[in-house]
């Protein structure tokens, strides 16, 4: 897991300053992580890790993060959020790594009008502190049009999939989108041990 926390400056002029993923081979295939002031989509399904990407990035050491948490168990230092309504959500967002679990729950409790409403409102907050905010969301829960208009509404798109061949189980990590930037055009293959998600630092072609 990796445990560098700190913001990169990237030294060349125009690039923007870079927030380490949590997961080593993942910072390497985005030059160093996500953008600041970024919001990040993670997507896949309740099997293929997303939960744990989220709590990766979240514990990133040396720097503070919100995890709310409004479908599952609340760990020690997450927040329940269960019966608070998104328009409460912002306040409690401190420090630069905030992770929303889930947003597909916003979706079927309140509609998906008002989850991308909560994700602009909180996509300008991230930009004023260049902070980053991250996601979840559970395929095969809503419909094409609703996952399509989440995309749009996020400047960073990340799949985990999990396919079975033979005996074999293969995960697999995709980047499909990065606002005003290239996405990698390769695969990152990762395993899921007791210490999270380990990515491999090589990548294969899409």
């Amino acid at each position: 897991m990796d445990t560098k926390s700190q913001i990169v400056d990237i030294p060349i002029s125009g690039k923007p300053k870079k927030r380490s993923t949590g997961i080593v081979g993942l910072n390497l295939l985005l030059d160093g992580g996500f953008p600041t002031g970024s919001v990040i989509m993670v997507y896949g399904s309740p099997l293929a890790g997303v939960d744990l990407a989220a709590v990766q990035f979240w514990k990133v050491e040396g720097e503070e993060g919100t995890y709310l948490m409004n479908d599952g168990d609340v760990e020690n230092g997450m927040q329940d959020v269960s019966e608070i309504h998104p328009e409460m959500y912002l306040p409690q967002m401190v420090g630069g790594r905030i992770v929303i679990d889930s947003l597909s729950t916003i979706i079927i409790k309140y509609g998906i009008d008002v989850a991308l409403k909560f994700l602009r409102n909180a996509r300008e907050l991230m930009k004023e502190r260049s902070s980053n905010l991250m996601v979840i969301v559970y395929t095969n829960v809503h419909s094409p049009v609703e996952m399509t208009r989440i995309m749009r509404a996020s400047d960073i798109v990340l799949e985990l999939k999990t396919e079975i061949h033979q005996s074999e189980i293969e995960r697999t990590l995709a980047v499909h989108k990065i606002r005003d930037s290239a996405a990698p055009q390769r695969l990152l293959p990762f395993i899921i041990t007791d210490r999270g998600i380990e990515a491999s630092t090589t990548s294969r072609v899409v």
